[in-house]
This record gives structure tokens, C-alpha cells and sequence, in this order.
């Protein structure tokens, strides 16, 4: 099953796309809840390159290890991955005169819950907007 997550973010599509593959950055964001961060960020940027995620529960309980490979890159305009466990995710970048809209195409796990992965999702996404739109480190 894939779900389609969209926001439109209020920055320049140059910046959008740097926090959406610059480490440093991703660990600012990509954390799914508030309880939980990402300590780690690694990101080999080219197709056939890969990347990885760490992300830890703020109480040490828990950790979970994202890794895959970019399947496809359109500087700019899309991303598109597969996870380590053949999942599949695509990433499409539009500039517009709001500034800049970012698609994500997610294929979800079928062992997890559709609604709790929907939610985790769609949180992500409001999390990387609001960082992206107050990061002034950004281009």
C-alpha cells in the first residue's frame, strides 16, 4: 500500500532540497514524533549511492535503522529511493509562486499499522516544512 504526503513550503527550492539531502539538516527533522530524534544522518548523493538513518527514542528504548539506495535523481526535481527492506519512496519537488511544494510517494510497511504510519508520515512532513521555513542556515 503507498500513501502520498504533500505540504507546500514557503522557501526557495534550492533550500527545500538542501534539507532534504544534507545530513546535518535531515537531523533536524526527520525524527517522526516528538519523542523520538535522529543522531545520525549519512547521505551518499548520487544514483547507485546510498544512505542511512539512525533514529533513537529519546529514552534510549528504542531504535530504528533506515538505510537504502538512490534508485533515481532529477537535481532538484525528484528523489527516489528503495529502503533496504524493498520499500519504495519518491520524492517530487515543484517550485511555484508559494514557494516550493514537496510530494512524497511512500510505500508503507505491511507488518505496522496503515493509520499509525499515515500519522507518523504526515507528521514528518509538517516537521520538515516548519524546519525549512525557520532554518535561516538554509540557502
Amino acid at each position: 500500500m503507498e500513501i502520498t504526503v504533500a505540504a507546500q513550503i514557503q522557501a526557495p527550492l534550492e533550500a527545500v532540497w538542501e534539507a532534504w539531502t544534507t545530513p546535518s539538516v535531515i537531523q533536524q527533522w526527520n525524527s517522526g514524533a516528538f519523542d523520538w530524534f535522529c543522531p545520525k544522518a549519512e547521505v551518499d548523493l548520487h544514483e547507485g549511492g546510498t544512505f542511512y538513518y539512525r533514529i533513537e527514542r529519546l529514552d534510549g528504548s528504542e531504535v530504528l535503522d533506515f538505510s537504502g539506495v538512490f534508485r533515481r535523481l532529477k537535481l532538484l526535481r525528484l528523489i527516489e529511493i528503495a529502503f533496504s527492506d524493498g520499500r519504495r519512496l519518491s520524492i517530487h519537488f515543484r517550485e511555484n509562486s508559494a514557494g516550493t511544494e514537496v510530494q512524497s510517494n511512500i510505500e508503507l510497511c505491511q507488518e505496522e499499522c496503515f493509520e499509525h504510519q499515515t500519522q507518523n508520515y504526515k507528521h514528518l512532513m509538517s516537521y520538515f516544512k516548519k524546519i525549512v521555513e525557520t532554518n535561516r542556515l538554509l540557502s
